[in-house]
């Protein structure tokens, strides 16, 4: 099959839907494996502090092993191979889960399911942002509308094998999650080839420049600094939650909320891409994330409060997405792209998982839950800080009018 070209603006590219039955699956496969995996390893006998080393793993696997794969994708030029070979290796390793029991065969074969899947998402943004390139910009309207099925999977996933494990027993689990990373593959397969993919000549030039220009360099602060105080959300506001009262089912209810609300926005995106430039939403999202956190610890006890906080999610999360997508697309054009992707990943994803993981842990055990909130609003307004810096570049870079 020949490869695809980037489309001229205005046309629909060929080949969308299948990069939407990938973030599908992708997120699917997470939406089953990041709540449900504590559950399984529990019943396999581990202790608290393996189930929690081994969880650890998948912020550890994100410091470098996205960047790897990205360079390899850059400078071989063939992504979407790459992301088929990363599937396969998920796959691999799910196997691997069902004939493990002991604690340290289950955190190997952990770790290369996590070394793999590492691989898809910025392979995966690096393509799909050059399947939606015309003219040096990226459609932001489309690629809301192909990312919005990562989010779709990920809570059709979490609902669905919820109910499936409550039949059919927490033994079946790695059964599970060797079908959804067997879709996992069938999907990637199913990718389109590229063009960029067969202009792998020429050598890519070197990322470390880039990194030195005070816009990036302050970018990527601001993606650090944000992300590092999500992190209090994805490890401890369920467990906040239950300390301050709540069931189960509420629980399960305010995250369904920040998900609806995910969805919505990326469904929308278009519209509110056209409000803004990304580096003016970089700001804004830094302020609603901020006033997240503060009504997360402040008003707990107010149901009310809480769905508030969780509908800021379409800013604090999604609209941050969105802008940091579009800027890494900017700032790391063309064979660089991947890598800048990765840098992304490893900064959003890696390095702030593991320090808000283990520093948001002491802050809990010396003052509290209600304490790691604060300690994030105060990180969102350090992001604030460096997005209001990294636009203050980016304006006076810009040829005078």
């Amino acid at each position: 099959m020949p490869p695809a070209p980037a489309a001229p603006a205005g046309a629909r590219p060929a080949g969308l839907e299948r990069f939407a039955a990938l973030a599908f699956t992708y997120f699917a496969s997470i939406g089953l494996f990041n709540p449900y995996a504590p559950l399984w390893f529990q019943s396999l006998g581990l202790s608290t502090i393996a189930i929690g080393g081994i969880a650890s793993l998948q912020s550890w696997t994100r410091i470098l092993t996205p960047y790897g794969w990205s360079w390899a994708g850059d400078q071989g030029g063939r992504r979407v191979e790459l992301i088929r070979l990363a599937a396969l290796g998920c796959l691999a390793a799910a196997l691997g889960l069902l004939g493990v029991r002991s604690a340290l065969a289950v955190s190997l074969v952990t770790m290369l399911l996590f070394m793999a899947n590492a691989g898809v998402v910025p392979l995966y943004e690096a393509a799909l942002a050059h399947l939606l390139s015309a003219g040096g910009a990226m459609d932001l309207a489309r690629y809301g509308r192909v990312r919005v099925w990562g989010s779709v999977g990920f809570i059709v996933s979490v609902t669905l094998f919820g109910a499936l494990l409550d039949w059919a027993g927490i033994g079946i689990f790695p059964w599970f999650v060797a079908a959804m990373n067997l879709l996992l593959l069938a999907a990637a397969l199913r990718l389109p080839r590229l063009r960029e993919e067969a202009q792998a000549g020429a050598k890519a030039p070197p990322v470390l420049a880039l990194l030195r220009q005070p816009a990036v360099a302050w970018f990527f602060a601001s993606v650090f600094f944000t992300v590092l105080a999500h992190s209090s959300l994805y490890a401890f506001f369920s467990l906040y939650l239950v300390a301050l009262g709540y069931d189960k089912s509420a629980v399960g209810a305010l995250w369904a909320v920040a998900v609806a609300i995910e969805i919505g926005f990326f469904w929308t995106q278009g519209r509110w891409a056209a409000l803004r430039t990304p580096e003016r939403w970089l700001p804004v999202v830094a302020g609603a994330t901020a006033l997240r956190f503060v009504t997360i610890a402040a008003g707990g006890a107010w149901p009310l409060a809480l769905v508030a906080a969780q509908l800021l999610h379409a800013l604090s999360f999604a609209a941050h997405h969105a802008a940091c997508i579009a800027l890494v697309h900017r700032h790391f054009p063309g064979r660089l792209r991947g890598r800048g992707q990765a840098l992304y990943t490893i900064l959003g994803y890696g390095i702030s998982g593991v320090l808000g993981g283990v520093g948001g842990g002491w802050i809990i055990e010396h003052l509290g839950f209600a304490a790691v909130f604060w300690a994030a609003a105060l990180v969102a307004l350090v992001a604030l800080e460096c997005s209001r810096r990294a636009l203050i570049h980016h304006e006076r870079a810009l040829p005078a009018r």
